[in-house]
């Protein structure tokens, strides 16, 4: 019960972080841009504490649902959708113009459209700032993570295949079938094709001396229900190195592109073979994904911090009406059609874009879910 509850503070506090971030974005270019800011909260759903600044006349609160905030701008109309209202925010946003209102000029939508793109991109913008400043963090403290292109293991899952053939860290994978390994791509290549089929697998242990030895063992891999390839629940070994105060930044810059390029080539593949994004991860998969970097360092739990503020930070930028993207796009249409949106056509894309955000998280929820009775995070 107490690992439980440490798992789910610790889940709130990362995601709590990104969001925080994430909303100071808009709030900072807001009062920049001389807009007057309302409320500022983390979280959904009623308040659970609050204060209210004397100096600004903020209002800053922490709700009971921690899945995402929002910033609340002055004039900003907030409509319903399914129970979920919002402003300016790191998760679902509503906000209309409300037609036939004059608006004040320290008011949200007295500014011209490309002063709205401005605060609705800064959240993003924060998020990816938060995620290059950690990388570059763990990159200059700690080392850069470089998984070993040898066929080595440096980790085995408990409950897979492999645990249960008694595969150990160290194990240096010779053959499989008698078919020699050259490569972990080539070896894992060789386990994703064949799921549901016994292999016989050489590998190179040292004994208790520290001499190696040959061992022959046999195992099937898993086949992934999701994605169909057979898996055996190992992972490369990983060597760390410091790339130094520069270097660190250039690893930063790399890890940014890696993380930002990898979802969006992921999802371009999807799209292009009519295939769901299986791979996708909501709360429950986030929550695994803190637990396993807890046990294997500080390190680790920022670096994971950094990928999950770039994952918010890309996908508050898709084009999606109750998104930061959205926002920008409909505000960008504005500008082009030299006029405000009607109410109506608002409505009907933000209603749109809320339908399918709550499709995605639904969809990932049900993933996590689903690898969680596989078993692949044991």
């Amino acid at each position: 019960m107490i690992e439980f509850i440490l798992r789910f503070a610790l889940t709130i506090f990362c995601l709590g972080l990104v969001v925080v971030v994430h909303e100071w974005g808009h709030l900072i270019v807001a009062r920049f841009l001389g807009v007057r800011v309302e409320r500022f909260t983390v979280g959904f759903g009623p308040e659970i504490f609050g204060w209210t600044s004397s100096r600004t006349n903020i209002r800053y609160a922490v709700c009971t649902i921690p899945l995402g905030g929002m910033v609340k701008l002055a004039g900003e109309f907030q409509e319903t959708i399914g129970g979920a209202a919002g402003a300016r925010g790191a998760g679902v946003i509503i906000s209309e113009f409300e037609e036939g209102r004059d608006y004040r000029p320290d008011e949200f939508f007295s500014q011209p459209w490309y002063r709205r793109n401005l605060i609705a991109l800064a959240g993003p913008i924060m998020n990816y700032v938060l995620a290059f400043a950690l990388f570059a963090l763990v990159a200059g403290v700690w080392g850069t993570m470089k998984p070993s292109s040898e066929a080595v293991i440096g980790e085995v899952i408990p409950g897979l295949p492999a645990s249960v053939a008694k595969l150990q860290q160290d194990d240096r994978i010779l053959s499989i079938n008698s078919a020699t390994v050259g490569s972990w791509e080539e070896m894992a290549k060789t386990i994703h094709e064949h799921p549901n089929e016994e292999l016989s697998v050489v590998i190179q242990r040292a004994d208790t001396s520290g001499k190696p030895q040959n061992l022959t063992l046999s195992l099937t891999p898993q086949r992934d229900a999701q994605s169909g390839i057979g898996l055996i629940g190992i992972v490369p070994k990983v060597d760390k190195v410091r790339p130094g105060f520069v270097g660190s930044f250039c690893a930063a810059y790399q890890d940014v592109k890696m993380w930002t390029m990898q979802p969006l080539s992921y999802l371009s593949s999807k799209l292009r073979h009519f295939e769901a994004p299986k791979e996708l991860s909501g709360p429950l998969g986030i929550a695994q994904m803190v637990t396993k970097a807890t046990r294997e360092g500080i390190s680790y739990v920022i670096y994971l911090i950094a990928i999950i503020s770039t994952g918010l930070g890309l996908f508050n930028l898709f084009p999606i009406p109750v998104l930061d993207g959205g926002h920008i796009f409909l505000y960008t249409i504005e500008g082009l059609l030299r006029r405000p949106l009607s109410k109506r056509t608002m409505h009907v894309a933000n209603a749109i874009g809320f339908s399918f955000v709550l499709m995605i998280f639904v969809f990932a929820s049900y993933q996590d879910v689903l690898r969680w009775r596989l078993g692949f995070w044991k």
